[in-house]
């Protein structure tokens, strides 16, 4: 169902951010995040000597290479808009995050290394998306491909994971989705 009727408006900002999970054929993942901002309208910028309407403020990339127990084997960031000179300097400080581990308290480790002044805040955004998009490309790497040999069955789409009960609206132990899930279990 589409967002209710706006209220007459006029543009002014747009922000795109667009991420992939892929499979490499070395067995590593690569989770890569693109953000694109862009205003409406020109305005002056002493750096860029203005930025145009329709032209990239912010055009910024990061790519997470993880294994398959979701550690971070490497980690980069590219810059190929910034609205100050100065931006691209951040760009190697994501490197740090080679080692963490994508799940529960990584979003409070990784800002523990690249918050504040230590890096770029648009591409700090992007690390919440990367953990959900590295989440989804290993179950889809390990859930719903074919089978390499008979013995490994894939579970059916309606099971949830005990460790994803509890973690939204449809995932509430108390919801006819988290009990149906129970009843195949106990059988």
């Amino acid at each position: 169902m589409p967002l209710s009727r706006a209220t007459p408006r006029k543009l002014l900002h747009q922000r795109d951010i667009q991420l992939r999970g892929y499979e490499r054929a070395d067995g590593l993942v690569d989770i890569e995040a693109h953000i694109l901002d862009a205003k409406t309208y020109s305005w002056g910028n002493q750096d860029r000597s203005g930025i145009q309407a329709g032209e990239a403020l912010h055009d910024m990339w990061v790519r997470v290479t993880i294994d398959h127990h979701m550690v971070i084997q490497a980690c980069e960031a590219s810059m190929d808009a910034t609205p100050y000179n100065v931006c691209g300097g951040a760009a190697p400080s994501f490197a740090r995050l080679v080692g963490m581990k994508l799940g529960k308290g990584f979003i409070k480790a990784a800002m523990e290394q690249l918050g504040g002044v230590a890096s770029c805040t648009h591409l700090r955004e992007l690390l919440q998306p990367i953990a959900t998009v590295a989440f989804q490309t290993l179950y889809s790497i390990s859930e719903h491909r074919p089978p390499c040999n008979a013995e490994k069955a894939t579970r059916p789409a309606s099971d949830i994971q005990a460790a994803l009960l509890n973690t939204c609206f449809a995932y509430d132990e108390t919801n006819p989705l988290a009990q149906r899930t129970a009843a195949k279990a106990s059988i």
